[in-house]
């Protein structure tokens, strides 16, 4: 055998941490059990760190994901979460049987004495359902709707009295408008998210207190005003008058 090739075979076996001259006959054979014993310990070598990792991801798919209340986890039980949130929402969907759920058309028309009363004050408005319903309309156009829808459900869910529905419904309102990743998530401060965070621990009917009395002041200081100078109030405002002159 030329010297250049046994050169490179050795130096070969050398790296798989077999020294000496080229073996022959069972000798060969004994090297190449050696070589291949090697070569599968390096295999293993590889593939355990991979697979032992699993078990790990299993554990925070799990332990920390489900019980994650911002959903930030990007594991497989995300898609079990929205399955049965989807579920829950098909179920409930914070199913309150108040005017979050009613179309604006099947609102009743205000009267002349409701639209000149809405200009008095907000709490006024708030208090009439026909200027709750107007003054919705407004804020799906300013697309600040959800502080409507937030502020309504919390009316509602401060009148539950079942441990079961109110822990339930408190998640519901929590992922529909507190956390990051809704599509409806309401503005609230610092201070406020870490006292419903801390109210999560055990929901009660009032857990959303805090919250809600943020957002009725947002509104009432932030999109009142413009609802009051904007044409949608005005033109009901000339309309009414035109009929009450007409009557």
């Amino acid at each position: 055998m030329p010297t250049d090739v046994i050169k490179a075979k050795n130096s070969y076996l050398l790296s798989l941490g077999i020294h000496g001259e080229i073996p022959m006959g069972s000798e060969r054979m004994e090297m190449r059990k050696r070589q291949m014993s090697v070569q599968q310990e390096s295999v293993a070598g590889t593939t355990a760190p991979a697979q032992s990792e699993l078990p790990g991801q299993g554990n925070r798919g799990s332990n920390a994901c489900c019980f994650c209340w911002c959903c930030c986890c990007s594991c497989s039980c995300l898609t079990v979460r929205n399955e049965d949130r989807e579920e829950r929402n098909r179920r409930a969907s914070y199913d309150f049987k108040t005017e979050e759920n009613t179309d604006f058309e099947e609102s009743p028309k205000p009267t002349a004495e409701e639209i000149h009363l809405w200009g008095q004050s907000f709490d006024k408005l708030m208090q009439c359902p026909t200027g709750r319903s107007a003054f919705r309309q407004f804020l799906r156009t300013e697309f600040s709707e959800e502080n409507m829808l937030f502020w309504l459900a919390c009316e509602e869910f401060t009148k539950e009295t079942n441990k079961s529905s109110i822990e339930e419904k408190a998640r519901i309102i929590y992922e529909d408008y507190i956390s990051i990743l809704s599509p409806k998530e309401v503005s609230l401060d610092s201070r406020v998210r870490e006292v419903i965070n801390r109210n999560m621990l055990e929901p009660t009917s009032h857990t959303f207190d805090d919250a809600q009395l943020q957002i009725y002041t947002l509104m009432q200081r932030d999109s009142y005003p413009r609802f009051m100078n904007s044409p949608a109030y005005k033109n009901m405002l000339k309309t009414v008058s035109e009929l009450s002159v007409e009557s």
